[in-house]
């Protein structure tokens, strides 16, 4: 399994990439291959005492950064020998089996969909993270990559979403909720309750299991496997549990802290409280994945430090390892509504130029 990474991508790049890189190797016994400056990567690794490249890691030569002041529709067409241009670029070629990088989302975004290209069929590339829920963590797409969806946007992103719940967290069956205001059918906007339509049908033909509307409070308490929502929801869902998590965090660390019978308290409960941390921590996931892609690509959040990247990169293997690209491409033609032009299908480049822009024009 050979995983490519963006070594220029993010707050604390080079430096990230390399540790995880090096992380990943030694514990999953993958390939990687760094896509960056290459002298800037080997003072990178002679900074955690490499002083040659161990087997396994390898460096492939990129001499520009997409930076985040780029404009993320065609950074990776005017920099062409960018770190995400030149990997992408590897990753369509087969010289890799899954893309990972903690750069800009957008210019991601335009270039997996532009470079790589969606599955035939898929409408719109989603962003799926897994975000905490009593449950164990739940599926979240999609979560801003596309703000203004579609009723068959969303039949999708249940359908993508499903397949990855199963096949990379282990949900056998995995319950499937959309996102709304109240759990009756009539509930929300037009597009929720033509979605819900879409969602029963494709429930009653036994392609899904869809639970029904759900509302955040249950969502959050672990109610569905996969939360299926418009990317603007989904990206005001992420940032409220964000948020929340941060907050509860920060409440506690008071509390513990308040006086010595609240310090031996939090000394005894030392381990329930790390275990709570991580539950809540954005660097044990890794990632986000972005699903409808030809081939595994791994967003990582933009300031993941060394940690984080090492569990990006085992969430590019287990998506790889999945089959989740297969299940779509064999079942895209129960995730469409009837009708749809060849323009609409995907692999057609004018029409996938403006779905791009349209999606930037209205990412949160």
């Amino acid at each position: 399994m050979r995983i490519i990474v963006d070594a220029m991508g993010g707050d604390n790049a080079p430096q990230a990439p390399v540790q995880g890189a090096l992380q990943a190797i030694k514990e999953y016994g993958v390939e990687v291959v760094l896509v960056g400056r290459g002298e800037d990567i080997l003072e990178a690794l002679q900074r955690e005492g490499v002083a040659e490249l161990p087997a396994g890691l390898s460096i492939s030569h990129a001499g520009q950064v997409v930076d985040m002041s780029d404009n993320p529709a065609t950074a990776f067409k005017e920099k062409k020998d960018s770190s995400l241009t030149v990997g992408l670029n590897l990753l369509k070629s087969g010289e890799g089996d899954a893309f990972v990088s903690a750069g800009s989302t957008g210019a991601l975004l335009s270039g997996a969909t532009l470079l790589v290209k969606r599955i035939k069929g898929v409408r719109r590339a989603a962003m799926a993270p897994v975000v905490p829920t009593g449950g164990g963590g739940s599926v979240l797409i999609d979560c801003g990559a596309t703000a203004e969806g579609t009723p068959e946007f969303l039949l999708q992103f249940a359908f993508m979403g499903s397949y990855y719940a199963e096949r990379v967290l282990g949900r056998p069956e995995p319950k499937v909720g959309l996102l709304n205001i109240g759990a009756e059918p009539s509930k929300g906007t037009d597009l929720q309750r033509e979605a819900y339509q879409l969602l029963q049908k494709a429930k009653e033909e036994g392609r899904i299991n869809f639970v029904g509307n759900v509302e955040a409070r249950e969502a959050v308490e672990g109610a569905v496997d996969v939360i299926v929502a418009d990317g603007y929801s989904g990206n005001i869902f992420l940032k409220a549990v964000e948020g929340a998590g941060l907050f509860l965090t920060r409440e506690m660390k008071k509390m513990f802290m308040k006086s010595l019978k609240t310090k031996i308290a939090a000394l005894l409960m030392k381990d329930s409280l790390q275990n709570f941390k991580k539950l809540l921590d954005a660097n044990e996931v890794g990632g986000t994945a972005l699903l409808g892609i030809s081939k595994p690509v791994i967003k990582a959040h933009g300031s993941s430090n060394g940690y984080a990247i090492k569990n990006a990169i085992r969430q590019a293997v287990e998506f790889s390892r999945s089959g989740i690209v297969e299940d779509i491409t064999e079942n895209v033609e129960h995730m469409r509504l009837p009708a749809r032009s060849s323009a609409a299908d995907g692999g057609v480049e004018e029409n996938d130029k403006k779905i791009v822009k349209n999606t930037l024009d209205s990412q949160p």
